[in-house]
């Protein structure tokens, strides 16, 4: 080794006076420059992602805007010309109601059970025992520390507004009936499906409508009334599709 290399840093062998670094391996050896080509590709391919999926999901947030002003709007001749549309985007998943702040109280309290039906391999038809929807409900309020409002009261507003448009006739005379009768059912369907084995291929509900008694009055009122007896109410079969089924109305 000679002094001008000690003074210098370099050591015997050593190729260049780069610290050892070969001068024949060039920067297309490495493939530097397509890494560096590759990172701006990639970012322009999610920045066109991004704003492709903002404007959709802005485009679909001000549609539903303007659909439900339109709902919730006196009738006018736009909301007229597209009712039928208007009513298939709003209900049933987005019915305004305004007794939020003056809100009609319960007068009776509805159980709803349902049992499911199969077909077995050799034809015959198997009907399970009765499953109450109504306690599932309660339960999951019960033992949540913050329970859902949605959850809570889907199955009831489900079967409210199913009997508002149905009567004591459970055949759907309108499309608007039709789709609630749809709706209740997957709701049922669901939530049976949730916490029984097996699949099955329909679903019949059975209500139990129990009157809420009427408290005591204080002394010399009139003793309260003996409280009526339930009320049992028995839907048909209907079959498990889990989704909207065509309108043959």
């Amino acid at each position: 080794m000679s002094i001008k290399d000690s003074c210098y840093g370099t050591t015997p062998g050593a190729k260049g006076d780069k610290g050892g670094e070969d001068p024949q391996i060039t920067r297309e050896e490495t493939g530097a420059p397509e890494m560096i080509t590759e990172t701006p590709r990639r970012t322009r391919i999610l920045k066109t992602i991004t704003a492709v999926a903002t404007l959709f999901l802005l485009a679909v947030s001000l549609t539903h805007v303007l659909v439900v002003f339109l709902h919730v709007a006196p009738a006018n001749s736009v909301s007229q010309r597209y009712n039928k549309q208007i009513n298939a985007w709003v209900y049933p998943l987005f019915e305004q109601n305004w007794r939020l702040f003056a809100p009609n109280p319960e007068s009776v309290n509805y159980r709803i059970s349902a049992r499911t039906m199969r077909t077995s391999a050799d034809g015959t038809q198997q009907v399970s025992d009765w499953f109450d929807l109504s306690a599932v409900d309660e339960s999951a309020v019960r033992h949540s520390v913050f329970p859902s409002h949605t959850e809570q009261n889907m199955l009831r507003r489900a079967w409210s507004s199913y009997l508002e448009l149905h009567g004591g006739d459970d055949q759907p005379h309108s499309r608007r009936a039709w789709m609630m009768q749809q709706y209740l059912s997957n709701i049922s369907a669901q939530r049976v499906a949730a916490h029984r084995h097996g699949s099955f291929e329909d679903i019949q509900l059975r209500v139990t409508v129990r009157p809420v008694p009427t408290s005591a009055g204080g002394a010399g009122s009139r003793p309260a009334a003996a409280p009526a007896p339930d009320n049992i109410r028995y839907l048909p079969w209907w079959k498990a599709t889990w989704k909207v089924a065509p309108y043959a109305g």
